[in-house]
């Protein structure tokens, strides 16, 4: 296929154990153009899980540097016009780079996330959608000024946004995401898809389960840090 229209997708790997299950949720992918870059974070253990896949993937070992690092090893290594992030624990539907895709190309955007279900340890669906969709541009930046609805797994986005914008913040260890998300916003429309095409796993591993109140502290330092120039954007939006 044209080298445009590949995706790459980076999973971040870090003694995961459902990480063969997120593996198989890209290689039975509709769409074809896919490269699957796993970064392995310093794992020390279920690594042996990825080695049926290991014709089918880009493996890449480093040693532990955190979540923002592996993607942004990934980013680089990367030869796709789109990226899109899957955590180790998460599962994309079979159709969700090819829907998102034509999203994207339909409303001409750069950045397009979606809807997903929550799933427990044994990849059981215990709740109904989650979804939290834009009533305008407005609405989308008072939301995300004051929270992230956005999930890291459902996002797909154009690869030259990085260009503009960088990578992730490696000094953050719990809301890279948000701190990307943040600085996206500004310079590029997104797309928002409200059929879930992600499944969520909560666990008791995870990370934000763990980490709960550094997480807070970590989220309030980001809004703080980019409060006052999304009060400006905002402004500017209303004025339209």
């Amino acid at each position: 296929m044209d080298q445009k229209s590949k995706v790459s997708v980076v999973i971040p790997f870090y003694n995961c154990p459902y990480v063969d299950l997120a593996v198989e949720s890209v290689l039975g992918q509709s769409y074809p153009d896919i490269e699957v870059i796993v970064v392995d974070d310093g794992s020390t253990l279920y690594t042996e899980k990825l080695a049926p896949y290991r014709d089918n993937i880009i493996y890449i070992h480093k040693t532990n540097g955190g979540t923002a690092s592996a993607l942004n090893m990934g980013i680089k290594a990367s030869s796709g016009s789109y990226f899109a992030w899957l955590s180790a624990d998460d599962l994309f539907h079979p159709d969700k780079i090819e829907l998102q895709l034509a999203a994207i190309r339909s409303a001409g955007t750069s950045f397009c996330h979606t809807a997903y279900y929550y799933i427990n340890e044994l990849g059981e669906r215990f709740s109904g959608v989650i979804s939290v969709p834009f009533r305008s541009r407005v609405d989308l930046i008072e939301t995300m000024m004051t929270g992230c609805p956005v999930n890291g797994s459902s996002v797909l986005l154009d690869m030259n946004v990085f260009y503009k914008v960088g990578l992730f913040n490696e000094k953050l260890l719990y809301t890279q995401d948000y701190d990307l998300w943040l600085r996206i916003l500004p310079h590029f429309d997104w797309s928002y898809i409200e059929q879930p095409l992600l499944d969520y796993r909560v666990h008791k591993e995870m990370g934000s389960v763990i980490h709960g109140e550094a997480q807070k502290r970590e989220i309030r330092q980001v809004q703080n840090e980019y409060h006052k120039a999304l009060s400006q954007l905002l402004r500017k939006e209303r004025e339209k």
